[in-house]
Formats: C-alpha cells, sequence, structure tokens
C-alpha cells in the first residue's frame, strides 16, 4: 500500500461518520445519502488518481457532499415538474401543471430512525394546532389545495366560489402557518 493511498484510507475513516451524519441531515432517503457518501470518497480516490493536490482534505469532502447534495435535489426538481403525475399519485389535469411536492416528502421519513419519528410527529402535531387556529375558509382551502392535491380551478367548481378568492384565502392560511410555524422551524434547521 503507497503511502497515498494509506493517506486515503485514513481519510476515508477519520471523516466517515461526520460526513454520513452531515449527509443524513440533510437528505431524507437513506439510500441517497449512502450514494452521495459514497460519490464523495469516488471523488477523492480520482482527485488523487489522477494527482490533483487536495491540501484540506475535510473541508474538501465536505463541499463535495454540499455540490452533491444540490445535484440531488435538482435531479429531483427537475424530475418532479417533468413529471406527467405528481407525487401523491392523482394525475394531474389536461393543460394543468402537475403538483411540485407532495406534503409527504417534506416531513421526514417515518423508517429514518427515532429521531425522524419523534421529528415528524412533533411537526405533524404543530400543523394540525396551527391549521384549527385558521379560520375555517383558509383552512379548508389549504387542507384541499396542498394536502388533498386539488387545483383551484376543482375548488372554484366545487364551492363556487371565485379562484382569486381561494388563492387569497390560500395565501392568508399560508402567512399564518408560516409565522405560527417558525419557532418549530427554527428550532430544526439549527446548526
Amino acid at each position: 500500500m503507497t503511502e497515498q493511498d494509506r493517506s486515503l484510507a485514513e481519510a476515508f475513516r477519520g471523516e466517515r461518520a461526520r460526513l454520513r451524519s452531515f449527509i443524513r441531515h440533510r437528505v431524507a432517503d437513506p439510500a441517497d445519502a449512502e450514494d452521495i457518501l459514497q460519490d464523495v470518497f469516488y471523488e477523492l480516490v480520482e482527485a488523487a488518481r489522477l494527482v490533483r493536490p487536495v491540501e484540506q482534505v475535510g473541508a474538501w469532502l465536505f463541499r463535495v457532499a454540499r455540490n452533491r447534495i444540490t445535484d440531488l435535489f435538482r435531479r429531483n426538481s427537475r424530475n418532479r415538474t417533468r413529471a406527467s403525475e405528481p407525487l401523491n399519485g392523482i394525475p394531474a389535469a389536461a393543460g394543468e401543471e402537475p403538483a411540485e411536492a407532495a406534503f409527504e416528502d417534506l416531513l421526514p421519513s417515518p423508517d429514518a430512525g427515532p429521531e425522524a419519528a419523534y421529528a415528524r410527529r412533533l411537526l405533524l402535531e404543530e400543523l394540525d394546532d396551527a391549521l384549527d387556529e385558521l379560520p375555517e375558509e383558509q383552512r379548508s382551502v389549504f387542507v384541499a389545495h396542498e394536502l388533498d392535491g386539488l387545483s383551484f380551478k376543482e375548488l372554484a367548481a366545487r364551492t363556487g366560489v371565485s379562484v382569486n378568492t381561494l388563492l387569497s384565502r390560500k395565501r392568508y392560511a399560508v402567512l399564518h402557518l408560516r409565522r405560527r410555524l417558525q419557532a418549530i422551524h427554527d428550532e430544526f434547521v439549527q446548526p
């Protein structure tokens, strides 16, 4: 084993746990997180093989990890906007944009361990409490559009209320929910 191979193996052992934790806090799917971790170390091996000097290996690994996470989010975003069917399984109506993201995708995965399950339960309880504080008209529009996946055109047809009024009601609901849930957001996003 060459000196370079030893230093790569040492960097791998020394940074693997920290890097895995860093990635897992930013990527919900454990399989995607493991793929990113492998990609990062593959990049390190490639850099060494191509004789590109990496002076601060730890910082370099975390920078590559951030770039891979960004790539994953961009790829997922492009795939969602190109899909003819939204993530919640309800097909988009003709001429209508597919849903950007399913509500379920915004929550921690229930299979990601006890911390994620606790965070998920806490977030759902807080959201439920915040929704209960909304006036009925705002709550029903928010739930129908965001959670049930109905379009504003469908809601207008069902309720007889104009699309602009529905948009306004949802906007007020979103503003209230942002204010109400800011503290819990800050708690979970702390560095």
